[in-house]
Parts: structure tokens; sequence; C-alpha cells
């Protein structure tokens, strides 16, 4: 069980990046706000479920790396902004998506989880490459 906010979504990343796509969901609120800021929104753990089973269907693996993080408050009410690199192996050829990352947690459950990134970036990884 994770005591800081810190430590959850560095939890909640590691189950993403093992795919433990039930684990992350049992993490969020029922009014979760999933934001890919370039992309659009998903409400709800089932919409993070099935958000995710998309895009990492794609993948052949996954390696996402907190490249720095800090936090205020609590469990009870708490933020975490982090810069990220998430590396993602897609069409046979890895591919890296910067990112900075916003998260609220309100009695110990994640309430929003907003990423900011490149558009054409994300368009890019998932676009088979030419032959």
């Amino acid at each position: 069980m994770s005591d800081t906010p810190d430590s959850f979504v560095r939890a909640f990343i590691s189950a993403l990046v093992a795919r433990d796509l039930s684990a992350a969901a049992a993490m969020v609120s029922d009014d979760f706000e999933y934001d890919n800021v370039p992309m659009g929104k998903a409400f709800g753990p089932e919409a993070l479920t099935s958000t995710l089973n998309g895009f990492f269907g794609m993948c052949t693996a996954i390696d996402w790396e907190i490249l720095r993080q800090t936090s205020s408050g609590d469990m009870s009410h708490g933020t975490v902004l982090n810069e990220r690199d998430d590396r993602v192996e897609i069409h046979g050829r890895w591919a890296t998506l910067p990112v900075a990352g916003v998260f609220e947690i309100r009695n110990g459950k994640l309430t929003l989880w907003r990423d900011y990134f490149d558009r054409q970036t994300i368009i890019d990884v998932m676009t088979p490459p030419t032959a």
C-alpha cells in the first residue's frame, strides 16, 4: 500500500508498465478523469482500461521511465507532477514519447491523470513504417 502521493503514482506507473490494467483501474476513483491532452479524455476505471488496452495491444513491450517527479499533499489530497520518457516497442521498433504528467489523488484514489505530449509524435509512433 502506498503511503505518499509520490509512491502511489510510482506504483500506478509500475502497474501500467506491467500491463496490469486491473490493478491500475483499482487505483482510480469512479469519477476518474484520464486526459491525454492532444488526443481526448476518458472517464472512469472502465474507460481507462479500454483506452489503454487499445494502445497497449499495439505494443510488444513497454518501458516508461520517470525522469523527474515532485509531489505535494498526502493521500487524502495530493498532487504529483512528473516528466517521463514513455518508451514502447511497436511495429518492431522502439520509440520514445516525452511526456509531462499531472496526477491528483483524493481519499486514496487517483481522480485525475493528465498527460501532455506532442500529438504528431504519438501518431508517428503508432504508424507502421513504410516498406
